[in-house]
């Protein structure tokens, strides 16, 4: 075939939007001509323009250079010579019929860095680092600067850069195909931070349409839905010591007592028009309130960039973005940094379980079912109206592990919630006989998923030793999180679920049939040590229906704030670490609504900062007492007093420190931070005098916290300090105590 035959055939594909491989035909190139006769060629398409000239040595001159000659109407232009330029960056002076000009580097110049080695790990899956190859990255070639962009889209025709450096025309820009890969790359000069972009695809079947960057850093503000070209390595970190903390401590035996946020709603600007806070108004207000309260972490519903408010960030649409809606990267970057300096922790909800069907979005990214499964049966959430990512494929995975390992790398998270895990063990999950593809076993466990969970769990932990991947997986899957190696799924953290099902359907009740129901509050340590658990009280229990934390509880208001009280001193001495929604600290009478504020005028009120002080109260108590937090997993730091007086709807427990914690850091009584410290609690309205409980042998027992005190707001009923022992066995224990039990009111003890 000869030359021109070729370029016309090119030519054609271009003007279609069908040309696969630009960078073989446009930009710079050697030819043959005959057997020995070289000749080096130039080739532009510049759409619209009516003369573009080449300047080799890249002058700022507009009109120098040579003549390019044009090879077709549309914008071709071709420069031809027989000794060989010198080969680096060459200016084109475009100039237009309307008489505009434009001096830019020719795109097609430089060439692709998407290597062997990336596509091969990309192909297995292993690509562990594809955050630094996918997307938009800002950098200099050859002194030129500008953006380089890929993306992966198998099955497109073709796949362009469109902006406003283009007038959004996908036929301008079209990007290399790389390989076999399924990968698509450009640099394009001259395009640096904060321009906004999307990539124009033309599927198999000649639809053309416009997508998100799967891979940007960040979004264009809702409703707008353009990816933004941004650098994160501008940001110099300031919490190196907390991150060699981090690495060196075993979170397991740490305090854990977690404050879960929507940004969104935690607290607004009303005389802004109820405006959201930004990341750097949250770092000045929400990391002193955490802190002050006593909590260790922040827990924040999902920040990766999502278009719909009411999702409350559950359905993402820019994986790797921060919602643009707080501010930049940068703003985020450093309240994670500030929340470190402070000693606060950040865990951020991560949603790899679905995703939601936008058409920017990832659903059908390049015309075909691409990151999620063809099959409905397999691909399809219906209840939440989403999409399950296509596990089984390698490129799927390794966009979502990398995801996973950009958050820690490049905003020093601390861990991550992976939402709704159950979800994507179970091929069955809320769908009914007919609904579902079975395994190659024929059974009804998601195999891929599976393989998915193992491995990302396993990447994260060889990355980041110290952090904490917490799964919210709600059924009896056994080995959530044990490791790997043993046949677990590899998270160090499971919320339990059935802890706090069972525990809120006992506490909602009048306490007169609370005796009927005992079991609900003591059946949980059959299982406490089975998995490393984390206690939720989470934003899906104070809404649709649900009410309030406070307007759970039963009784008049006084018996509502005394519930609650009692309710969060045994979340706080029950093993397993700690998570409360906010609001509950404080009891909030609303159930949560994304679209307003928390009432923080409430703690204009009496009963709602009693409530407040006792909460901080008992958070300060936590992080004092080894006893609560530091053999959270095991036997050997739980044990009964008395679980079985259902009659008078008491409890007691024994909980004990791991033997290697003599001394804390965190404790502001080394005197007792060694000590076990008893619990006993009475679910009723009715006082107890002289009830009697055996207990470990000690000179005597002092009284440490009571829910029921009048600084709480409690009626102040219990007045013993100090409890002298018995030499009376009971309840297994060869001494005793007696105490005086105030009404729905829990007494913490310890052993002078």
């Amino acid at each position: 075939m000869h030359q021109h035959s070729i370029d016309t055939e090119i030519i054609q594909l271009l003007l279609e939007g069908e040309f696969h491989a630009p960078r073989s035909w446009l930009g710079f190139h050697e030819e043959l001509k005959g057997k020995k006769r070289r000749e080096w060629v130039v080739r532009v398409w510049e759409p619209s323009a009516v003369e573009v000239k080449i300047d080799w040595e890249a002058g700022p001159q507009l009109g120098e250079g040579e003549p390019m000659q044009k090879l077709h109407e549309a914008g071709i232009f071709e420069w031809r010579g027989k000794s060989r330029p010198k080969l680096t960056p060459y200016r084109l002076h475009c100039r237009f019929q309307d008489g505009s000009v434009l001096n830019c580097f020719d795109p097609y110049y430089f060439q692709v860095h998407f290597e062997e080695l990336d596509q091969h790990l990309f192909g297995e899956g292993s690509h562990l680092r594809l955050f630094e190859k996918m997307g938009a990255h800002p950098q200099e070639i050859d002194g030129v600067r500008g953006t380089r962009f890929s993306v992966w889209a198998p099955n497109a025709k073709r796949v362009s850069v469109v902006g406003d450096f283009n007038g959004w025309n996908g036929l301008k820009h079209p990007m290399q195909a790389i390989g076999s890969s399924g990968i698509w790359e450009l640099f394009l000069p001259g395009i640096g931070q904060g321009m906004f972009y999307k990539f124009e695809i033309k599927g198999k079947g000649g639809e053309v349409f416009l997508k998100s960057d799967p891979f940007a850093f960040a979004s264009e503000m809702r409703p707008s839905t353009a990816s933004k070209v941004v650098h994160l390595e501008d940001y110099v970190w300031q919490d190196e010591s907390w991150m060699e903390n981090r690495r060196n401590q075993d979170p397991l035996k740490q305090p854990i007592n977690i404050y879960e946020v929507h940004l969104g709603s935690w607290k607004r600007k009303a005389d802004q028009q109820d405006r959201f806070l930004s990341y750097r108004e949250a770092t000045e207000e929400l990391i002193p309130y955490a802190k002050d309260m006593g909590y260790t972490h922040l827990e924040l519903l999902p920040l990766a960039e999502h278009p719909l408010d009411a999702s409350w960030g559950y359905q993402v649409t820019g994986y790797f973005a921060p919602s643009s809606r707080y501010g930049s990267p940068a703003d985020f970057m450093n309240f994670v940094d500030q929340c470190h300096h402070h000693g606060l922790g950040v865990i951020m909800d991560w949603v790899p379980g679905h995703f939601p069907t936008d058409a920017h979005g990832l659903a059908r990214f390049d015309g075909t079912p691409l990151y999620e499964h063809e099959d409905p049966r397999k691909g399809t959430h219906k209840e939440w109206g989403t999409l399950v990512f296509n596990y089984g494929r390698n490129e799927v995975r390794n966009f979502l592990i990398s995801n996973a390992l950009f958050w820690f790398e490049y905003y020093h998270l601390d861990g991550i919630r992976v939402d709704a895990v159950a979800s994507m063990l179970y091929l069955d999950y809320n769908r009914k006989p007919g609904e579902w593809v079975p395994n190659q076993d024929g059974g009804r466990k998601n195999l891929e998923a599976v393989t998915f969970l193992r491995q990302l769990n396993r990447v994260l932990f060889e990355k980041f030793p110290g952090i904490l991947s917490i799964a919210e997986e709600s059924t009896s899957w056994s080995g959530v999180s044990h490791p790997t190696y043993t046949g677990g799924l590899g998270f160090n953290m499971k919320w339990n679920m059935g802890w706090m099902n069972d525990t809120l359907r006992y506490i909602e009740k009048d306490p007169i049939y609370r005796k009927y129901d005992h079991h609900l509050m003591t059946f949980s340590i059959m299982y406490a040590f089975s998995e490393n658990f984390v206690l939720p009280i989470s934003h899906d229990e104070v809404v649709h229906g649900k009410r309030s934390l406070l307007d759970k509880m039963p009784g008049d208001e006084w018996q509502k704030r005394a519930n609650l009280r009692l309710y969060h001193a045994y979340r706080m001495g029950h093993p397993g670490k700690k998570l409360i929604f906010m609001g509950g600290e404080f009891g909030e009478w609303r159930e949560w609504d994304e679209n307003t504020s928390l009432d923080w005028h409430l703690l204009e009120t009496e009963g709602h900062c009693q409530l407040q002080h006792f909460s901080r109260e008992l958070n300060r108590l936590y992080l004092e007492l080894p006893a609560l937090y530091s053999n959270d997993f095991d036997w050997n730091g739980f044990r009964w007093i008395d679980h079985i007086d259902q009659d008078n709807s008491v409890l007691a427990f024994l909980r004990m420190p791991a033997e290697s914690f003599g001394s804390n850091e965190h404790s502001e009584r080394s005197s007792s931070s060694d000590s076990p410290v008893v619990f006993v609690f009475n679910f009723t309205p009715v006082p107890r005098t002289g009830y009697v409980l055996g207990m470990p042998e000690a000179g005597a027992y002092q009284k440490i916290f009571d829910t029921d005190d009048s600084w709480f707001g409690g009626s102040g009923f219990n007045n013993q300090s100090r409890i002298p022992m018995e030499n009376h066995s009971s309840h297994g224990f060869s001494k005793r105590v007696t105490l005086d039990l105030p009404p729905l009111a829990a007494l913490m003890l310890q052993p002078v």
